[in-house]
Order: C-alpha cells, then sequence, then structure tokens
C-alpha cells in the first residue's frame, strides 16, 4: 500500500474496499468477488486519473516531496552501469547528501551528480535528507572539472529542499561553494543536462543546474525558495504555504512557459513513485536523447549555446 496524500483519499477508501475483498475472497473460496474487485478498481483507477489531472501547484508540491518517489540512488540502479563513486572534496570531508561518479548510459560514458534524500529514517539521516553542504558542492566541482577534462557530459539528477543552512556549513563557506558550483556548470566545455525530479529547492538545486539543458518531471517543483519560505517572508505565516505556492509559478508546466526549463519528462496519474520503472525508463530516453543531440559539438559551440539560453531567459523576463 502507497503513503496516501490528504487530497487522495478518496482512491485511498477505494484500495481500502479491494483489500477487504481481496480477503473475503481469500478467505472463503466459494464467494465470486471477481466482478465487483473489477468495478472497484476500475473506479479507483479512474478517481486517480481525474485527481492527477487537475492537480493544484500546492498538491503537485506535496507528490514533489513524496516519500516513495524514485531518487537518485533509485536512477543509479537503474540506468547506469559501470557505475564508480567518487567521494570527498579533497578539503574537509565526504558529503553523503550529494553522491557523485562516472558511469554509463546507453553505453556512453558520463558523469553523474546527484542529490539524495534517504528512503528510510537511517538513510535520510545519512544523507542530511538530501541537503548538501559546501563539500558536497566543492566535490561536485571536483568531479565537473574531471568530466571536462577527459570530454565526459556530465549528467545532474536533482531532489533537494536546499543547500544545507547550519552553522557549520555557513562557516566552511556555504554561500561559495554554490556560487563557484554554479560558475562551474556555466562555464563546462562538456554538455551538462539537469533534471529536477523531485524538489529543485534555492541555490542548493542552481548549484547543480546551471545546465545545457534542464528538464522537470511533470509532478516536480523548481523554485528560489520552498512555498513555506516564501510564505513566511511575504506573510510572516508559514502556513500560508498553499497560497504562496500558487503565486511562485512552481511548477513543470508553468516554468516551461516562462522558458525557464527545455523540457518536462510525463509521469502517469499516481506520479513516479506509483509508476517508478517507467519514469526512470523515461528518464533514461530524455538523457540518451541529449547525449546524442550534443555529442557533436566542440566546446565553444556548447559554451555558446549555454550562454544564448540564459542570456534569452534574462530578456524574456524583462
Amino acid at each position: 500500500m502507497h503513503a496516501y496524500l490528504d487530497f487522495e483519499k478518496p482512491v485511498a477508501e477505494l484500495q481500502g474496499k479491494i483489500a477487504e475483498l481481496k480477503k473475503i475472497g481469500e478467505e472463503d473460496s466459494a464467494v465470486s468477488i471477481d466482478e465487483e474487485l473489477t468495478r472497484l478498481q476500475t473506479r479507483a483507477e479512474d478517481a486517480l486519473a481525474d485527481i492527477y489531472a487537475k492537480l493544484s501547484p500546492w498538491q503537485i508540491t506535496q507528490v514533489a516531496r513524496h516519500p516513495e518517489r524514485p531518487h537518485f540512488s533509485d536512477y543509479l540502479k537503474h540506468l547506469v552501469s559501470e557505475w564508480t563513486p567518487l567521494s570527498g572534496d579533497r578539503q574537509f570531508s565526504e558529503d553523503a547528501a550529494l553522491l557523485a561518479g562516472f558511469g554509463r548510459i546507453g553505453g556512453k560514458p558520463v558523469a553523474l551528480i546527484g542529490t539524495e534524500k534517504g528512503h528510510d529514517t537511517k538513510s535520510r539521516l545519512k544523507h542530511n535528507f538530501g541537503s548538501a553542504r559546501p563539500e558536497g558542492y566543492r566535490k561536485a566541482v571536483r568531479i565537473m572539472d574531471m568530466a571536462d577534462r577527459f570530454g565526459v557530459p556530465v549528467i545532474s539528477i536533482i531532489d533537494t529542499a536546499g543547500a544545507y543552512p547550519g552553522v557549520g556549513a555557513e562557516e566552511r563557506g556555504q554561500a561559495e561553494a554554490i556560487a563557484k558550483s554554479t560558475a562551474k556548470c556555466l562555464e563546462l566545455g562538456v554538455p551538462n543536462l539537469a533534471i529536477i525530479v523531485g524538489e529543485g529547492g534555492s541555490g542548493g538545486a542552481i548549484a547543480l543546474a546551471a545546465a545545457n539543458k534542464v528538464l522537470m518531471l511533470k509532478n516536480s517543483i523548481y523554485s528560489v525558495i520552498s512555498p513555506e519560505g516564501g510564505a513566511s517572508i511575504l506573510w510572516r505565516d508559514a502556513g500560508k504555504a498553499k497560497e504562496a505556492a500558487n503565486a511562485m509559478k512552481i511548477t513543470a508546466k508553468d516554468l516551461s512557459e516562462f522558458g525557464i526549463i527545455d523540457g518536462i519528462i510525463d509521469e502517469p496519474a499516481g506520479g513516479a513513485h506509483r509508476h517508478l520503472d517507467e519514469v526512470i525508463k523515461s528518464t533514461g530516453e530524455a538523457i540518451e536523447a541529449f547525449l546524442t543531440e550534443y555529442e557533436n559539438l566542440s566546446p565553444a559551440e556548447i559554451k555558446t549555446q549555454r550562454r544564448e539560453k540564459y542570456i534569452a531567459i534574462g530578456k524574456s523576463l524583462l
């Protein structure tokens, strides 16, 4: 059983009835449940499709944060072969919130950088809920430097509420580390692709997402601040996060219309957490298409395309 969000209550009730009916069928084989089971399953599927066809920005935010949504480790497991993780920033320590290394996708070599939230209490604590410290971003810069040196494309898979705001992180130069990681993304002579698969929050996300192309899963969000943070600033009330989400234009659809992102990877009704294999396959296809599109471009052409992309965004928003 999935963890149901509050707006999925009608589906949860139907799924509960389906579970009860199956239990009756298991206990008494003489009772025919097939017809009623089919009817309830159809109703549940229709209800789920109807709900996901008209999600509000706040509901999309809830889906993007769903604890069962696939994480960077899931994409590694299903898409990447010959994975070689690399650790440490060569200055302070290793940061488990940001994973990086080299591998192959569709047989082609790539450098991969991803924020990892974890799947349970133990792993979430280990990965600091996906909020990287300065050493994480310095590690990302180190990996991007290596990729640039050897002509290997960079793929970033992002799901973070933002960089870690703790005292220790600030003392070790969090803002500078984010700025240098963003700058490194922009100056690469190899193609880089960023995919927002859940939350893309603040500088913690943009530090990895200043790429030639930025894609988002349909039910993900990307913004300069969380809805709760925006509500705290605008209304001094984090409880108005729903209103902030509606006003901030943080969904993939809105950002695509503004030209901030370059494409949307579809999610079936119910979200990526209900269709993990299908969504990861679609993501892999998007990555392979990107690698094919950019494989014959020179470093100068790659840099020019990236520069023009961000200049065009600035002009369009004036």
